[in-house]
């Protein structure tokens, strides 16, 4: 098929200054949380928390789009996806406001649909399944850099409260993975298996897609399947070496506007 579009030139590659802002918020407040610095702790916590769950959603956006450029699709790169920049995303909303406010209110790691693949450039039903699936690999990776510390018993000299930190980072990096292979309508995991389904099936399907999203969270909110979704997601990150007190006590200071937990108040 013919396409207007030519192969991405260095400017449509550079780095956004946005991105490189964010990630500057990520490290000095990281170093703000490592160091205690100003006593400002749990508000440094958050700071970095978010800063670093931004970055992800920006690299598992970028995942997508890159990915979708070695598939055939030329015009990510006029579309300013490879840029990192989150303000190109077709879908900011749902791409980096909705997952920082579902971190805020409960701690879920949920990155929503953001890139606009052209996907009649792209020929063959396994390009377009490792396409949707780039980006919930990203935070699999993630999830990896964060626990490693952990399963690799190298926190002699780490503060406590970073350690907090990274574990609930790790949290959020886990359920975005798990949740995003779910394979319902208008998340990466039915973009999996939807090149593998009958185009009847499709059709039924994609009015749906729009509340996917919405229709996992609002599931979460349910008490029973809330306590079991995160009993799994900590038992998972016990096996990672992960403590639950970790991520518990991380959460709690990145919750910097309600009352610190006894059990976290010794963080400094």
């Amino acid at each position: 098929m013919a396409t207007p579009y030519s192969r991405p030139d260095r400017s449509d590659r550079r780095v956004s200054p946005v991105f490189l802002g964010i990630v500057a918020v990520a490290a000095v407040s990281g170093w703000a949380v490592w160091t205690g610095y100003a006593d400002a702790t749990a508000f440094a916590v958050f700071l970095f928390v978010t800063a670093m769950w931004v970055v992800s959603l920006c690299l598992h956006e970028y995942a997508h789009a890159r990915t979708a450029l070695h598939s055939g699709d030329l015009s990510v790169g006029a579309k300013g996806y490879l840029t990192l920049n989150p303000a190109k995303y077709t879908h900011a909303l749902l791409s980096i406001v909705l997952p920082v406010v579902f971190v805020i209110l409960g701690g879920i790691g949920l990155p929503g649909g953001a890139v606009y693949i052209e996907r009649g450039a792209i020929r063959g039903r396994w390009r377009h399944s490792l396409i949707s699936a780039a980006g919930p690999l990203t935070n699999v990776l993630f999830a990896v850099v964060c626990t490693a510390p952990f399963w690799l018993h190298a926190l002699d000299g780490v503060p406590r409260s970073f350690q907090y930190a990274l574990g609930f980072l790790a949290l959020l990096q886990v359920t975005a993975a798990i949740l995003n292979f779910v394979p319902v309508p208008g998340l990466d995991g039915y973009g999996v298996i939807e090149p593998w389904l009958s185009r009847s099936v499709r059709r039924q399907v994609e009015p749906f897609a729009p509340f996917g999203l919405i229709a996992v969270f609002a599931l979460l909110w349910v008490p029973e399947v809330n306590v079991a979704f995160f009993d799994a997601m900590d038992g998972l990150l016990r096996a990672l070496g992960v403590p639950e007190f970790a991520t518990y006590c991380g959460r709690n200071l990145f919750r910097f506007w309600v009352e610190r937990d006894p059990v976290c108040a010794l963080v400094g």
